[in-house]
Order: structure tokens, then sequence, then C-alpha cells
């Protein structure tokens, strides 16, 4: 059995560490399966390295390939605060539909952590990845759009605003919402997993968050009402086994630190699940060993959660776990859990030996650190 898998390297880092993680994927293909079971990687074009050979930073070809694909991976893409060339990533989310980003945030042993308890973390983010304010409506202060946009705010809404200022639109549906949840709970009746929280600002933004909370609850209730019940529902005796809660944004981020074990799988919005599956990733230890999927329907598309880390590049300093990771979850999706648990064995006997790249070893005693070539090489060597 044969998979294809087209790959973007990524800017920074993103070359080094797609050299240091690729053999380490097919070693745990080859440990698992012999020759029996196969990816074969096909490189697209985006970012710096498209740029350099076609002018532009996201080629029409590759979009059209990604369109069609059913597998994909990617290291960092760089994209520039304030002006320059819109967010890259952004751009592959909205265009190819990849509607949720889903993130496992779980603890490897041997790795410190700012809180006491980081192996009580065991969540899977579900993200509304294609609305909210990253849908890209937005203008800058002083621009005829945005004094167009704010002045009929003011004069034909009544609302209360300063026509200098930038403004940026929220729209949230709730087609959009309800396919991010329903994809949430399915996970959870999937893998045995105890809880759905909607994790939202409904209590400020009644209208957009609040919405998203109101749709979740309805799309249990209606779609999974044989298996999941409210805390209420939970509270006075009921017997199912998936149980539907929420939590307000901020106070998430305090119960996530003081008692995570009550949280499994997290379904939010965007700019929520942007903040929340880093503070959790810190949590466990940093994004060097956060891997990440954005999916449509009929693409999965899994990533590297890390940046491209310019001031490190070409220096053999990287953290590849991410982007290994990530080949582990692609396993998982495929159903060849076998390789995935190569992969697992492999981080954890290498984590244990403490021969670490540089962010690595800042977080463990004694810790030996390695450049990421060595580091991928220990991880295949560990298969």
């Amino acid at each position: 059995m044969q998979k294809t898998v087209y790959y973007i390297e990524g800017d920074g880092i993103g070359p080094e560490v797609w050299k240091a993680a690729r053999p380490v994927i097919d070693a745990a293909a080859k440990a698992a399966y012999g020759g029996d079971r196969t990816l074969v990687w096909t490189e697209l074009l985006a970012g710096e390295k498209a740029f350099k050979e076609t002018g532009e930073y996201m080629p029409q070809a590759t979009l059209d390939t990604l369109s069609k694909a059913e597998l994909a991976m990617k290291g960092p893409l760089g994209t520039p605060v304030g002006g320059g060339i819109r967010s890259l990533n952004v751009t592959l989310r909205q265009v190819l539909d990849l509607y949720a980003c889903i993130r496992p945030i779980r603890h490897f042993g041997g790795i410190e952590s700012p809180v006491k308890h980081p192996e009580k973390v065991d969540m899977i983010i579900f993200r509304e990845n294609t609305e909210d304010v990253y849908a890209g409506i937005e203008y800058a202060a002083g621009t005829p759009q945005a004094k167009k946009l704010l002045e009929f705010l003011r004069d034909e809404l009544g609302a209360k605003v300063d026509t200098a200022a930038g403004v940026g639109i929220k729209p949230m549906t709730e087609g959009g919402c309800k396919r991010l949840v329903r994809k949430a709970i399915r996970h959870a009746v999937d893998h045995g997993r105890d809880s759905v929280t909607l994790v939202h600002k409904g209590n400020i933004m009644k209208f957009t968050e609040g919405a998203f909370r109101a749709w979740g609850y309805e799309v249990a209730k209606t779609e999974f009402g044989d298996v999941t019940m409210t805390e209420d529902e939970a509270a006075a005796g009921g017997g199912k086994p998936i149980v539907i809660k929420d939590r307000i944004a901020d106070n998430m981020f305090q119960v996530a630190l003081m008692e995570p074990e009550k949280y499994s799988v997290i379904a939010t919005t965007n700019l929520n699940g942007d903040y929340i599956s880093d503070a959790l990733a810190a949590q466990v230890g940093g994004l060097g060993l956060a891997p990440g999927v954005n999916m449509s329907d009929s693409l999965a598309f899994f990533e590297a959660t890390h940046g491209t880390a310019p001031r490190i590049a070409g220096k053999d300093m990287a953290n590849p776990g991410s982007l290994i990771l990530c080949g582990a979850m692609l396993f998982e999706h495929l159903g060849w859990n076998e390789a995935a648990d190569k992969i697992y064995q492999a981080v954890n006997k290498v984590l244990a030996s403490r021969q670490v790249t540089v962010d690595l070893a800042g977080q463990m005693t004694g810790a030996t650190t390695v450049g990421c070539v060595r580091f991928g090489e220990l991880l295949g060597e560990s298969m």
C-alpha cells in the first residue's frame, strides 16, 4: 500500500526540520510494516522557495494540486507583521476550506514544565479555522474603506465608533460553527473521550461567540443526543458517556492550569483556539513537540505548529519534533497505528536519554544538547 503525501518545506528552519524529520517518518513505516506500506513524498512550492523559483509566494499550481489531494504536510511559512504579503497559512486554510485545526496536547516524560503536573494535560483542541477575525476582512486606519465602513456603522446603525480607527469584521456562521463542533464530538465518540468543552467569549460577544456556544449545544442535542449530556444532566446522574460543557475563554486559561484533568476535547473559535493551543503547549514543555493538522472534508494537511525561527535558521539548532509527531498523526489518520506507535516510542526513548535539541535541553536537568540533524538520527536509530 502506498499513500502520496504532498509536502512544502517551509521558510526559515523549514528545510532543516524536513531534512531531519522525513527519514524518521519513513523509518517508522518500515519498522512497522517492512515495505508493505510506504509514503510517496511529492514536493510543492510555497513561501520563499516558491518566490525565488516562480516569483509567487503561493503558486496557483500548488493550490490546484492540494485541492485534489488527500494528504499533505508542511513546515512553517513566514508572514511579516503589519505590511507585506498576507498570511500564507490563512490563505491555505481559506482557499482549501481547511476548517478544523486539530492539535493534540500531551506531556512527554522527561520534559520539565512551568507547571507542577504537566502529565495531567491530555487534551485535543479543535479550532475553527476559516472565520472569526482571521477571515481577513480588515481595513487600515485612515483608508477610504475604513472610513466608509465606520461611517455606515455610525450613521446607519448607531454604533459609537471613531471614524479614524482601523476596523476589522468578525464573521461567524451557523454552518461554520456547527461543522467544527460536529467534528470535535465525532472525535470524542470515536476515541472514547469523556467530554467536549465549548470555549467562547459569549458573555461579551453575544451574537458571535455566544452563538458559537448555542450552536454547539444544538449539534450535541440534535445529532449526538444518544451519547451526550450536559453538565447539569451529568450532575443529576445521567448515564451517557460524553459530557458537553462550556467555559468562557479567560476562565478556560485558569482551569487548564489548575485542573487540566477535567478537560479532554476542546472545541473553540479561531482566535481563542490560537491562544489556548499555544498556552497548553507551554504547559507541557513548548511548541517543539506540538504537532497539528488542518482538515477539510477531503484533505488532511499536517503542519509544524512552531514558527520559522529565522534567527537560528541554518545553524543546526532547530527541533524537528513537531514535524516528526505530525508524521505520527498522519499515520493515525490513515489507521497505520503501529507506525505511529513506533514514533511515540522513539520520542520517549530519546527523551529518556536526555540527548535533545537546545530548546528542550533548557527544560531538562542534565541534558546533552545535540543538533537538529543528530536529534533526527537518534530518533531513527530508536525504531
